[in-house]
């Protein structure tokens, strides 16, 4: 490679990161309209376990809103470990690492989930965009903290779906 191409791609691999990050920064603060300039208008293929699949960023923004967006859902995605790969100028896939952390206060319950995103982005229009993302979770722990002390309620990979129920955190 060229010392152009070798300085084409690490920019290609910042900018990545920096979506990511923002992606991330944005679900903290629940921030729809920053969630939403993470995605391309059109056909995306975005696989989310229990959260759902979606095939527009509408879609996942309509689910983001009544889950996330609520008072009561404390939530810190911290994303590690990136191994993006370039394909060419406009392509690109990553993998991720994320620890995330959920403190639901109206349920008084704290969940950590650590799992792994395979990501792929497209550049339009000189920005990189997430086109695919696929989530899967590793390890799962729920504790109950309605009682003033931390219960473990289940530790393990993937909790069952009655402990675990996204729809439970809807406003």
């Amino acid at each position: 490679m060229t010392l152009e191409q070798r300085l084409a791609r690490l920019e290609a691999i910042e900018a990545i990161r920096q979506l990511k990050a923002r992606y991330f920064h944005a679900c903290d603060n629940k921030q729809p309209d920053v969630v939403r300039q993470c995605f391309p208008a059109g056909p995306i293929d975005l696989r989310y376990g229990r959260i759902g699949n979606f095939s527009d960023r509408e879609q996942l923004l309509d689910v983001f809103t009544a889950l996330a967006c609520q008072d009561h859902i404390v939530e810190m995605h911290h994303g590690q470990n990136p191994r993006i790969e370039v394909q060419d100028a406009d392509n690109a896939t990553g993998i991720w690492g994320l620890y995330y952390y959920l403190i639901d206060t109206r349920r008084q319950t704290v969940t950590q989930l650590a799992g792994c995103y395979d990501d792929a982005y497209a550049r339009r229009n000189g920005q990189w965009l997430i086109t695919r993302s696929y989530y899967e979770v590793t390890s799962t722990q729920i504790f109950d903290l309605s009682e003033g002390l931390a219960r473990v309620i289940f530790a393990g990979a993937a909790a069952p779906v009655a402990l675990d129920d996204p729809n439970q955190q809807a406003g």
